[in-house]
């Protein structure tokens, strides 16, 4: 029993976790704390329920084709949108998310079949259980644990070995010195807007088939932005971690505390570990 909930814990801290790590990515980069990762992630999932449902296209395909909608999105945004607020107050551009993020919203409830219908995305091995000895855990559990990983290795990989990936975190630590060095500083923001977006679908398409697919599922972001704070807003690896973090204390809480409990009981271990911690626990260890 312990196991099982334990499984999905991580599971749901990976998708708390991914959500943080593109308000970080975007942090980072811009400077910009984006108060519309939650309604990107509402639209990936839509995006990838239409064209699964009402296209027809593989599974797979729809999960592609709505990684690379959001993506081709956070770019438009931020050309069209988002530049327009460099320069301005911390305030004009977190409110300038924060109101975008309502139009996005907006826009999907205008439609009936968003509001009136529950929509809901396979992942393979749903609704089956693997043993592991004695263990038995749900199989969707395992695929989003394995999905993360393998995404977290290839940003990873993209960081580390990638032309893009290597201005892109020069970028982040000192823009002016990139600049000098012949990285286009505007790129990189758009980059970063648009992985920030298809970060917070990839969140939606796993987070799909465990909950519903609903305008309010966006939500979410208001847990795992607290897991953002945590790492200290500059740390990728300390967004997933305390996404993890979030995800397994809500699980265990769940298991041993009255129910409705378990939320207050993980926001307020945050709280504990933001006053230790009040820069965040990766950073004041010098990550």
């Amino acid at each position: 029993m312990f196991a099982q909930v334990l499984t999905s814990g991580i599971a749901t801290g990976c998708v708390y976790g991914l959500v943080a790590l593109s308000f970080v990515l975007i942090y980072k980069a811009t400077g910009t704390v984006s108060f519309m990762q939650g309604e990107l992630l509402m639209l990936g999932a839509f995006a990838a329920v239409f064209a699964h449902d009402g296209l027809g296209w593989p599974l797979l395909l729809a999960f592609a084709g709505a990684v690379a909608a959001m993506f081709a999105l956070g770019a438009l945004l931020e050309r069209s949108v988002l530049r327009r607020a460099i320069g301005q107050a911390h305030l004009t551009a977190l409110l300038l998310t924060f109101g975008l993020g309502m139009v996005l919203r907006g826009a999907v409830t205008a439609v009936p079949a968003a509001t009136h219908e529950m929509h809901r995305l396979p992942l393979p091995f749903a609704g089956e259980h693997i043993a592991f000895g004695a263990v038995v855990v749900a199989g969707e559990h395992l695929v989003v644990i394995l999905a993360t990983a393998l995404l977290c290795l290839g940003l990873g990989l993209f960081f580390r070995f990638s032309r893009a990936g290597l201005a892109l975190r020069a970028c982040s630590e000192n823009p002016r010195v990139a600049a000098l060095m012949g990285v286009s500083v505007n790129g990189m923001h758009t980059l970063a807007w648009a992985l920030g977006a298809a970060l917070a679908a990839c969140a939606g398409l796993l987070l799909a088939p465990m909950t519903f697919v609903f305008p309010g599922m966006g939500l979410i972001a208001l847990k795992a932005f607290p897991a953002a704070v945590l790492g200290g807003m500059s740390s990728l690896a300390g967004a997933l971690a305390g996404g993890l973090f979030l995800g397994v204390v809500e699980a265990i809480a769940g298991l041993y505390l009255p129910e409705g409990v378990k939320d207050a009981t993980a926001y307020a271990l945050l709280l504990v570990a933001l006053l230790v911690f009040p820069r965040g626990l990766f950073v004041t260890r010098g990550a």
